[in-house]
């Protein structure tokens, strides 16, 4: 007996030790899933509260104006010096142009590549939670590489579209796909590289593909299920209002891409959206008239997509100034009278000011050097030299190139400074005109374009600008070796953060473009930045990662970086 009383306390003793551990296993279990990022239902007055709430990044222009401004400043230009890397997130997928902007909700970032991955990492460590890799088909013909620049997020589902032409809905805690549409015909050339805006109940992309020939549209489907709500085309049939500006049935493959995410007010209901250029886009004998409703803003009913107003930048647009650049919705003063605006640095080398209740034309500015027009007329419709028009007769030069004076990396405003930021391509361009025959899924471009080299001296640059919006004039200017092609953010804290082509990432004083911090990522920078919150902390990220362009030795790697101040105590 007493043998079995010390086998029974042995047992009882192992016993409770193994309730012991498998209580701390468990306690450690619960612990570690308390702690790992659960995401919130994204409502649609979060969405509409965006601006204001500092811990998370919700929609591409981080807020429905599109102003990329954070009220954050424990990142300043007192300590910007201290800022470290904190992770780094490698794609793992094929390089190609990283220029995604991530959403951060509640501790999770999602993170989308350019050729149709997405991932949802914690957006303090950048351990992985979850990823969706999406089949692409073979047979895909697609303008100027893979390219995919960020996803939307409403309710419990992130919305993300693919280079096929699919707009798909994932579970944002597990990535399972709950709805898959098709938006397009990817053997007709048609793709999405757009970031989704949500606006109420709907999502609302735009289509890529006018140097095939395309005809563009905006196209609205319900969060829920899936179903389209609304297409608007940005080229209208000849029996619609116009339709007369254009000749013959060049409307059928008229192009007006809408590749860049729009902007939206609330309380005009209004959604506005850059469009791109005609097609064929060197060509324009083919496609006589002004060629509506291409490189234009246009101004939709968000509802039902009913054209509200518009207003065209480059009528018949022969140099391929694309005018998706995004509408930056600021409530200023003009002519000492308070005004609803709209304002976009545009493709074509103009800062445009406009009344976002009626698209009438305010103002306007060159930002960069222009030659191919005289000025605007009083209604803002450029006045083009007779020189700057290509025929078959010859090559002309005109100012800016071919990729703009801005191309599509998104501008920052400071309500601080009021100031835009925006990253400038200054060069120009010799342009020929071709002969051009329609063939579905082919490039339609009627022509070619060289960036102006002088016996191996390069003459090409760029700069990051700042443009006080009141007036238009130019207040500052970093210069960079290359054509800049980086997005910008600015903050609270005076600075102003964005990138280059050779790999730098950078923090200027946002009152004086003095570069107060620096990084070098490894690749060309063509993404903008985004900063968030989690536990207090303030966090900048950046997609990293380029291709190779003529004369610029830009290295391949896509890899999404995050910084913070340095702690010591860590």
């Amino acid at each position: 007996m007493r043998i079995q009383k010390g086998l029974l306390n042995s047992v009882l003793n192992n016993l409770l030790v193994v309730v012991l551990l498998l209580s701390t296993v468990s306690a450690d279990a619960q612990e570690t899933k308390t702690t790992t990022p659960q995401v919130p239902l994204v409502t649609e007055q979060m969405l509409l509260e965006a601006q204001d709430d500092v811990n998370n990044w919700l929609m591409y222009g981080r807020d429905y104006r599109s102003w990329r401004y954070s009220p954050l400043e424990q990142i300043n230009t007192q300590n910007v010096k201290k800022l470290v890397p904190k992770w780094a997130f490698q794609t793992g997928v094929p390089y190609d142009k990283f220029e995604c902007t991530p959403l951060v909700v509640n501790g999770v970032m999602y993170i989308t590549t350019p050729n149709s991955h997405i991932f949802a990492v914690d957006a303090r460590t950048g351990e992985e939670i979850w990823r969706y890799d999406y089949p692409l088909p073979d047979d895909m013909a697609i303008c100027c590489g893979m390219v995919n620049r960020g996803a939307a997020i409403k309710d419990d589902k992130v919305f993300w579209v693919t280079l096929d032409a699919h707009l798909l809905a994932l579970d944002a805690k597990t990535g399972t796909v709950l709805w898959d549409r098709v938006v397009g015909d990817h053997t007709n050339a048609e793709s999405l590289t757009v970031a989704p805006l949500v606006v109420k109940d709907k999502v609302i992309v735009g289509m890529s593909g006018a140097e095939y020939g395309i005809r563009g549209s905006i196209d609205a489907f319900y969060a829920d299920t899936g179903e389209q709500a609304w297409r608007f085309y940005t080229v209208p049939t000849k029996d619609e209002p116009g339709g007369d500006t254009w000749e013959g049935d060049s409307w059928l493959t008229g192009g007006g891409s809408a590749w860049v995410t729009g902007s939206y007010d609330p309380e005009l209901n209004l959604v506005y959206w850059g469009t791109g250029n005609p097609a064929p886009d060197w060509n324009g004998d083919v496609r006589k008239g002004d060629n509506l409703y291409t490189d234009c803003i246009v101004a939709l009913d968000a509802d039902t997509g009913k054209l509200a107003w518009y207003f065209q930048a480059t009528p018949h647009d022969v140099w391929d100034w694309d005018g998706v650049s995004e509408p930056v919705l600021i409530d200023m003063d003009v002519d000492g009278k308070p005004v609803k605006a709209l304002v976009q640095v545009n493709r074509n080398g103009y800062f445009y000011v406009l009344d976002r209740t009626n698209g009438k034309f305010l103002y306007a500015k060159t930002y960069c050097e222009v030659t191919w027009s005289e000025g605007l007329d009083e209604n803002g419709r450029p006045i083009v030299k007779p020189e700057a028009w290509t025929s078959e007769e010859g090559t002309i030069r005109v100012c800016p190139g071919v990729e703009g004076g801005k191309n599509w990396p998104p501008s920052a405003y400071n309500p601080q400074t009021n100031m835009l930021y925006f990253s400038v391509l200054e060069y120009c361009g010799s342009y020929h005109q071709d002969r051009v025959f329609y063939r579905k899924g082919l490039p339609y471009v009627g022509g070619g374009m060289t960036a102006e080299f002088d016996g191996g001296d390069r003459k090409m640059s760029g700069h990051i600008s700042a443009i006080d919006i009141s007036t238009g004039d130019i207040k500052w200017r970093h210069k960079t070796k290359f054509p800049n092609w980086a997005g910008c953010l600015t903050t609270a804290g005076g600075l102003v953060f964005s990138g280059d082509l050779e790999g730098k990432f950078m923090a200027l004083d946002a009152k004086t473009g003095e570069v107060v911090w620096d990084f070098q990522t490894g690749s060309g920078v063509h993404a903008p930045p985004i900063t968030y919150t989690v536990d207090g902390v303030q966090y900048i990220a950046i997609a990293s990662g380029a291709v190779k362009y003529e004369e610029v030795n830009v290295r391949n790697g896509d890899t999404l970086y995050v910084f913070a101040l340095f702690d010591e105590g860590k």
